[in-house]
């Protein structure tokens, strides 16, 4: 019987995988998980940064659940960007994969890192603007 080795994933799309991580156009159009494994436990993310995004003005207490939320995103992001960088038993499918959950960490966190006391339809309003502003740099890079 022969043993079926899986392919690693080779330092070329290593590199390119990480890459994708760097660019500020990764996570335009992504959209935040429904939930998420955070050092174990799962937390229900889309309905947390939904739930925070509601208000008008976030009250102090809801803010410093976010700033703890985004501090645990953070953490998990940056554990998950090491694995991807180190980790030579992954292979190519399992690289995608962690880099589109990490782009999914990065779609929760921008919401939740902004906040402050302007209300939230300004807060959307700006974070529309500079997305179309990534948009249109990165359409111009590529025509």
């Amino acid at each position: 019987m022969s043993e079926h080795k899986r392919a690693g994933l080779n330092e070329r799309e290593r590199e390119r995988l990480l890459d994708r991580l760097s660019r500020g156009s990764t996570s335009v159009g992504g959209s935040v998980p429904d939930t998420v494994d955070v050092q174990g436990t799962e937390v229900p993310l889309r309905e947390f940064v939904f739930e925070i995004k509601d208000f008008d003005a976030v009250p102090e207490a809801e803010r410093e659940r976010a700033d703890e939320m985004v501090t645990a995103l953070r953490r998990e992001r940056l554990q998950r960007r090491n694995r991807l960088a180190s980790d030579d038993d992954l292979t190519a499918a399992e690289g995608e994969q962690l880099v589109e959950s990490i782009v999914g960490l990065d779609r929760a966190i921008n919401p939740l890192d902004s906040l402050d006391a302007r209300g939230f339809e300004e807060q959307a309003r700006e974070q529309w603007l500079d997305e179309q502003k990534r948009w249109s740099a990165f359409l111009h890079r590529i025509l």
